[in-house]
């Protein structure tokens, strides 16, 4: 092997795994900043809903460090000049206002108003969980506006996803619906 082609190796490999040291916080980035989440808005003072924009990101990251920059908000389009200082919100603390772990941090521990099973951490894949209203109503979560659901995790109670789709379909069917009284269990 020639000099010539030990220093092009050298330099190609060099050049590869500086490539590598800069992508992957390029990476992290981008999953760290990814999803929708709940800031208090610093004019209002009212939680919104936003996106960061998660690829501008991770290409900041790749470069020098990761610029954010809101990609879209509850209270766009009329207030989309913003100074967007909610994003410090984000900075300090991305996991913890995500909206997943909000869910998902509401619902551990609960257990669902009907059958009282209790609520384990959530999953992306599973079933979505629910919530029962006042007027008696079941509705999942994700029905709601981001923005809204600290003030509906404040009046619903939860419901596992078996009971939301049992407690549906007698909404909808009650003609289908026989309710049997539970027997005692027969002793032998």
């Amino acid at each position: 092997m020639s000099v010539t082609a030990l220093i092009a190796t050298v330099v190609v490999l060099l050049a590869v795994g500086l490539f590598v040291f800069r992508v992957i916080p390029g990476i992290r980035a981008y999953f760290d900043y990814r999803g929708k989440r709940l800031i208090t808005c610093p004019e209002t003072h009212k939680t919104e809903a936003v996106d960061v924009a998660a690829t501008e990101a991770a290409v900041g990251a790749f470069l020098f460090a990761p610029t954010l920059r809101l990609k879209e908000c509850s209270r766009w389009p009329e207030r989309q000049d913003c100074g967007q200082e909610c994003l410090k919100q984000i900075e300090i603390g991305p996991e913890n206002c995500l909206v997943w772990n909000i869910v998902s941090n509401w619902y551990d521990g609960k257990s669902c108003a009907f059958c009282r099973k209790p609520f384990g951490p959530l999953h992306h894949l599973d079933h979505a969980p629910a919530l029962l209203g006042t007027d008696s109503r079941t509705a999942e979560w994700r029905n709601f506006r981001p923005e809204q659901l600290p003030d509906v995790f404040a009046t619903h109670k939860p419901v596992c996803w078996n009971c939301h789709v049992t407690e549906t379909f007698r909404r909808l069917h009650p003609e289908l619906v026989v309710d049997r009284p539970l027997e005692p269990k027969r002793m032998m």
